[in-house]
């Protein structure tokens, strides 16, 4: 490890830019549920195929319409008291404008894409 750090403090800058993906149609190959943060809340992250892209990327938020104004959150798992994804949340309202019943059923499906204010892509909802 010490050699490779001795070599990394001898590279130079080079020329090539991160390479961004951009919007477009991309498919769900699958689904996951990931803890995040210190909280661990549960998180709904997708592995997806990009038309543009080699390998497979990740999504877990979404671009919705709220109130009137466009709002992008993170696909968080908010359950009910009957221990059912709670109605009106980010993640019902992207379920249901995919005609879906459950996160599973998001397999397979083709959904557009759009970027967040940072330029990462989220899926379109709206």
């Amino acid at each position: 490890m010490a050699e490779t750090n001795a070599n990394l403090l001898q590279t130079n800058i080079g020329n090539e830019e991160a390479v961004t993906l951009k919007p477009a149609i991309v498919e769900i190959m699958e689904v996951k549920i990931e803890e995040v943060g210190a909280k661990k809340s549960s998180k709904v992250v997708c592995l997806c195929k990009h038309p543009d892209g080699m390998d497979p990327i990740k999504i877990s938020s979404v671009k919705y319409e709220l109130k009137g104004k466009l709002d992008t959150v993170g696909l968080w798992v908010n359950l009910d008291n009957k221990n059912m994804i709670r109605k009106g949340s980010a993640l019902a309202v992207f379920l249901q404008f995919q005609g879906c019943q459950t996160i599973e059923n998001l397999k397979g499906k083709k959904i557009p894409t759009t970027t967040d204010d940072k330029g990462y892509l989220v899926f379109k909802a709206y």
